[in-house]
């Protein structure tokens, strides 16, 4: 019989790379703490509806990439693809921004998407996830896009660009969207067939397309900027404004729009020149229209989502470091049978103290046992003599160096060395 293997499109993190996504969450939490976020747990299955109202029924996730299914009792679920409609449906299924609340909110967990699995990317992937809801005003897009590029600071990424767009509201994107009809329609045969569905639906995407002819028309298509009202205007204006007076710089991209319908306003990602056409580590914007398009009231938002696969990846290539590699301070070693009750205690004792250690539990060899001791800094060696003194012989495996101490003072030893 075959063995069984992981799906398509997923993966296993293993111990030589999980450390490294403890070391990014770590980090990344201590950031979203720094600037007031706090962190929320969101169920990753929701109702299918969340995301065809939020995400909207046009975009490719909604029609090509939901893992969707019906439950016993014939109601249609969604492995969630993204992390912003749910937490939009959290604040407003636990009142969170009531009477004029704002919430600043941080996630991070598996996403599910069906798409060609590629350098990066997979079908169950990871996000770390903020979002700043009920904040309307510029400040808080400029909050957010210094969180992104505060993170990936600490992190040590470098060789990063910031590119930022206006995607208008619901008062001039129509505008702009028949403009987008009439200049690709003109061009349509010079579409690919993805783009030639999207004209009639959502022509906004056809900015996005990455294939060479799209991208050519989709250079010469209309500007966005000459179809902004006065207010998205002024807002992104105020945007540039934010981002220059931290220091950032930055490209405006007029193709920037994101997959997504609920962008309004500022859309942004962060691009780096390490990961080939699917460049982008981090992306977001703003998104005002999203609470009551899945039920709610006016609640603006802002946020930003970035994979974990694609960040760790960079920072691989890139050289940066994880912090100290995961690894056992103390190797208890028994030289005889009799003395493996003695070190197993003396090894949970090292543990409550919070000091890393290790002991033999599958009756190996003292020689065996010493070859797994070489890792570590320092090693606890209990045989005979150990035993009627009642202590432990403990050796310095960096210098080789062997001293003995009272057993129940190991522990205090190996503080002051560790």
């Amino acid at each position: 019989m075959p063995s069984i293997n992981a799906p398509r499109g997923t993966r296993d993190i293993l111990p030589g790379e999980s450390w490294k996504w403890s070391y990014i969450i770590n980090t990344a939490s201590k950031v979203m703490k720094d600037f007031g976020f706090r962190e929320i747990h969101l169920p990753v299955f929701e109702h299918t509806e969340l995301f065809s109202r939020g995400v909207g029924e046009t975009t490719d996730i909604v029609e090509k990439e939901m893992y969707t299914f019906n439950d016993r009792a014939g109601r249609s679920i969604t492995l969630r693809p993204e992390a912003t409609a749910g937490v939009m449906r959290a604040a407003i299924e636990n009142n969170l921004c009531v009477q004029g609340a704002n919430a600043k909110l941080w996630s991070w967990g598996p996403m599910f998407r069906h798409e060609r699995p590629q350098k990066g990317r997979y079908r169950q992937f990871y996000q770390i996830d903020s979002e700043c809801l009920g904040i309307a005003g510029p400040g808080a897009d400029v909050e957010i896009i210094s969180l992104s590029i505060e993170l990936f600071r600490r992190l040590g990424l470098r060789n990063l660009e910031v590119v930022i767009n206006s995607v208008g509201c619901e008062k001039c994107r129509p505008v702009y969207r028949q403009k987008l009809v009439e200049y690709f329609t003109a061009h349509e045969s010079e579409l690919c067939e993805t783009c030639k569905g999207r004209l009639s639906r959502n022509p906004l995407r056809i900015l996005d397309c990455k294939n060479e002819s799209c991208g050519r028309v989709s250079d010469d298509a209309p500007d966005i900027f000459d179809s902004l009202c006065d207010e998205c205007r002024g807002h992104f204006a105020q945007v540039r404004e934010g981002l220059e007076q931290l220091g950032f710089t930055y490209t405006i991209n007029k193709r920037l729009v994101r997959g997504l319908d609920y962008y309004t306003k500022t859309a942004y990602e962060i691009l780096s020149g390490d990961l080939g056409a699917q460049n982008a580590v981090a992306g977001g914007g703003r998104y005002d229209n999203l609470s009551q398009a899945i039920g709610g009231g006016k609640i603006p938002g802002v946020g930003f989502a970035c994979g974990l696969d694609r960040v760790a990846l960079v920072m691989e290539e890139q050289g940066c470091t994880f912090g100290e590699a995961p690894g056992i301070s103390v190797y208890c070693a028994a030289l005889d049978d009799e003395s493996r009750g003695m070190i197993q205690s003396l090894t949970y004792e090292l543990r409550k103290a919070g000091i890393s250690a290790e002991c033999d539990t599958a009756g190996k060899s003292f020689k065996s046992q010493m070859k797994i001791a070489g890792a570590c800094k320092f090693a606890c060696i209990v045989g005979a003599d150990e035993r009627m003194n009642n202590t432990v012989a403990v050796k310095n495996l960096s210098d080789g160096t062997q001293v003995s101490v009272p057993v129940n003072e190991a522990v205090k030893y190996l503080e002051g060395k560790i």
